[in-house]
């Protein structure tokens, strides 16, 4: 058993290259090998997003403050809000961040495919960013 304690993990800035913005991440957890779960808790300031990216296995996003945005390739811009939970296929590409005037967070679930989690592509363009939400995908 490994436990951490609340506040026992430092909370680290988004790296500008993967981000737009202001981003906080918070490790909740990252399994060993053989182990594949990864999650971390992520807070967006206004505007802030993630760049365009995909993940081997899929991600799982449990929005849980805030109002925020995500949008897959080829699909609307979707809104956001508490309690609601997002799933992006293995390899959908995809971006997910706060909405222009509000903050959001969100508890990010991912596994590792032979040690990779993610891989990176070029920021979202503001456009694409600012078009106008749908509150739904259905």
């Amino acid at each position: 058993m490994d436990i951490h304690r609340k506040g026992s993990r430092a909370p680290v800035p988004g790296q500008e290259q993967w981000f737009t913005g202001t981003v906080r991440m918070e490790p909740v957890i990252g399994a060993e090998p053989p182990g594949r779960p990864g999650s971390a808790i992520v807070t967006f300031q206004p505007g802030a997003r993630t760049n365009w990216h995909t993940h081997p296995l899929g991600q799982l996003l449990m929005i849980t403050e805030g109002r925020g945005r995500a949008q897959s390739e080829g699909g609307p811009v979707i809104e956001l809000l508490p309690g609601d939970v997002v799933w992006f296929p293995a390899e959908e590409r995809h971006w997910h961040g706060a909405a222009p005037d509000a903050s959001m967070t969100h508890i990010a679930v991912h596994a590792a495919l032979d040690g990779r989690t993610v891989d990176w592509e070029g920021p979202v363009a503001e456009k694409d960013y600012l078009a106008e939400p749908e509150r739904s995908a259905s």
